[in-house]
């Protein structure tokens, strides 16, 4: 947990008895945890609400060690020893938790645990950032960082819509992004002319998760309808050019995410969803993971695995 604000390298695990359950929470044993940039950029200074000493980890993915009386978890009824996946947790570095039972769902069996333990997070802010898009099948949209954790769930929610995406890289991931049903172009001097170039006419539609100057302006240039450019990452941009910001902590996005997530579970239990995970850590190695998540090339998702 985070018990001053700093970088990961400050962390420190802390020994604690785990709550046992009351009505409405169940407990889980964690066989592995998402690692997200928020986890980070939440506790590296002080935020207005947040007390320390901050539990750090947003989801998890593992097995019920134990649930309240008269409890059934977000996917319904559940019993000790059945796999599951919790979202919008807190606390999610650990080895045992105990959490609301509407947060945890059973776990998608196609998946690995270092697998489920990545999806909700970026699918639901992949799925929002479509929604707001409002893209249609055949119509086709700008993506900048299609790469990235967040862009590869994109391509494969667009792919299940017929939408065409137009997907930033550089031309080392050109394949990874086509793998996901996306066009590469690369990013660099001369993007909006490539963008064109591929679109063969309009695009409907851009979003940005890489937060650069470039991203915004391009997406300016090419899109006629700034409440269809979507960022999550570029806030001052957003506040100043009239594009459209969104962020879990946003009350609107935190509702549109708590009521996808079945959906987005439901796809990769069919196998319409994958997520890539390029590596795993254990879990007392939480900020050498941050350290590779921070150089803007982990190649995929990153997971923590409690010993044991």
């Amino acid at each position: 947990m985070a018990t001053g604000w700093g970088s990961p390298d400050e962390w420190e695990f802390v020994a604690h008895q785990v709550a046992a359950p009351e009505a409405g929470e169940v407990t889980i044993r964690v066989r592995a945890a998402g690692v997200n940039p928020a986890d980070a950029k939440h506790v590296a200074s002080a935020r207005s609400g947040l007390e320390l000493p901050v539990p750090i980890g947003y989801e998890v993915s593992g097995e019920l060690s134990a649930l309240g009386p008269d409890t059934r978890i977000g996917s319904g009824a559940a019993s000790v020893g059945d796999e599951v996946i919790a979202f919008r947790v807190r606390g999610g570095y650990a080895t045992e938790l105990t959490v609301p039972a509407e947060k945890v769902f059973a776990k998608p069996s196609t998946l690995s645990h270092p697998e489920a333990a990545n999806l909700l997070l970026v699918g639901t802010t992949a799925a929002e950032m479509l929604a707001i898009a409002g893209a249609g099948p055949g119509e086709t949209i700008l993506l900048h960082g299609a790469s990235g954790a967040v862009g590869v769930s994109v391509l494969q929610q667009a792919r299940l819509r017929g939408v065409r995406v137009i997907g930033t890289a550089g031309a080392e991931r050109f394949d990874e992004v086509r793998r996901f049903g996306g066009i590469p172009v690369r990013y660099g001097d001369g993007l909006r002319r490539r963008v064109l170039e591929v679109a063969g006419g309009r695009v409907v539609a851009a979003l940005d998760a890489v937060g650069t100057d470039e991203a915004v302006d391009v997406s300016l240039e090419v899109v006629a309808d700034r409440r269809r450019i979507v960022t999550i990452a570029a806030f001052a941009r957003a506040e100043s050019e009239g594009i459209v910001a969104i962020a879990g902590s946003m009350p609107d996005s935190a509702r549109f995410r708590d009521g996808v997530r079945s959906e987005l579970i439901a796809l990769a239990q069919n196998g319409d969803l994958v997520v890539p995970v390029a590596r795993t850590f254990p879990l007392d190695q939480a900020p050498a993971a941050h350290r590779l998540l921070s150089s803007g090339h982990p190649g995929g998702k990153l997971a923590l695995i409690p010993e044991g």
